[in-house]
């Protein structure tokens, strides 16, 4: 890709990209997990809620990679998150198993 506005030259990786940086991928994490979290508390079936408890897990685990810029406040946020999904799943569970 060429910027018009310097002569035509090619543009470096950071040029083309101006808003990616290392905190993006904490807030995409963070993001996605408050996502799946609220879809999960608005799931009507077993098989969703654990779909999207699946889902946290997996931004969970996505946090522990090392040298990709994730925060230990991500990280936290995280576990937070997932400590919430798991006690709703659960919970959940449980109240569908007596309703039988």
């Amino acid at each position: 890709m060429r910027d018009p506005q310097t002569s035509g030259r090619p543009l470096s990786e950071q040029e083309r990209h101006p808003a990616v940086a290392d905190t993006d991928i904490n807030k995409i994490l963070v993001n996605g997990a408050s996502i799946a979290l609220a879809k999960l508390r608005r799931a009507k079936t077993f098989d969703a809620r654990l779909y999207y408890y699946a889902e946290i897990g997996v931004y969970l685990e996505v946090s522990l990679s090392e040298g990709a810029g994730i925060t230990d406040e991500t990280r936290e946020e995280l576990e937070k998150l997932h400590k919430l999904a798991t006690h709703f799943h659960m919970q959940k569970s449980k109240n569908f198993k007596l309703e039988r």
